[in-house]
């Protein structure tokens, strides 16, 4: 578990290319991809859903995607739905307001009024963490202390694991390996924006397991503190 009592242990997982890539190009679905798991695949990751209490994932990739972020191929909960929007741009008719579980909007300071408001209308939690932008350490904090979250998961895109990344929030990852190569200049990948200049700036992992499930392998890892 995380060392830090203040916010939940974290869980990364993703689906990614032979090349580490999330998706076929940029502002693609990673649906597109996800097809091509197999079914021990898919269970695997709803178990992972069903044992979080919590799943977050950006609003880019709820633009692109539009997932319910609900748990199907198992027995289990729903979890909470978290998702950081500096501006609240998150539109009105996207899946993941649906009843089928609470949704917590991260908005900063700057969200316009109004679309809080709309967001409100629709039954979704607004959460108000960061003066511009939202802040993910006080956003842990808060549904660690408020909303007793233990185990937040992560299914983010590439921006938002590399800003968890940067602030040393991630504790685990589940990599769900497809037999693909994406390639792109531009295709998004697992991690991004991280200021990598030398060895030393690579973020350490320890492998924990690694095993099939179906056709996929799986690999999991535990992120080094140091």
């Amino acid at each position: 578990m995380s060392g830090d009592q203040n916010r939940p242990h974290v869980v990364l997982v993703s689906e990614v290319t032979v090349d580490g890539k999330l998706t076929v190009t940029r502002g693609a679905s990673s649906k597109l991809l996800m097809q091509f798991m197999s079914h021990e695949a898919e269970v695997l990751l709803h178990r992972i859903r069903a044992d979080s209490d919590a799943i977050m994932v950006g609003s880019n990739t709820i633009r692109i995607d539009n997932s319910f972020l609900t748990v199907r191929y198992v027995e289990g909960k729903n979890p909470i739905r978290v998702i950081p929007s500096s501006h609240a741009d998150i539109s009105p008719d996207a899946n993941v307001l649906s009843a089928d579980s609470p949704t917590i909007i991260a908005v900063s300071k700057e969200a316009e009024s109004e679309k809080i408001a709309v967001l409100k209308e629709k039954g979704a939690i607004i959460e108000v963490v960061g003066e511009e932008k939202v802040d993910l350490a006080l956003l842990l904090n808060r549904l660690s202390s408020q909303y007793g979250v233990k185990q937040l998961m992560i299914e983010g895109g590439s921006t938002l694991n590399g800003q968890m990344f940067s602030l040393g929030l991630i504790d685990e990852i589940v990599l769900i390996h497809l037999p693909f190569i994406a390639g792109g200049t531009d295709t998004p990948s697992l991690v991004g924006g991280l200021p990598t200049r030398s060895v030393d700036d690579l973020i350490k992992l320890e492998l924990k397991k690694n095993y099939l499930a179906g056709e996929n392998l799986i690999t999991e890892y535990v992120v080094r503190r140091s």
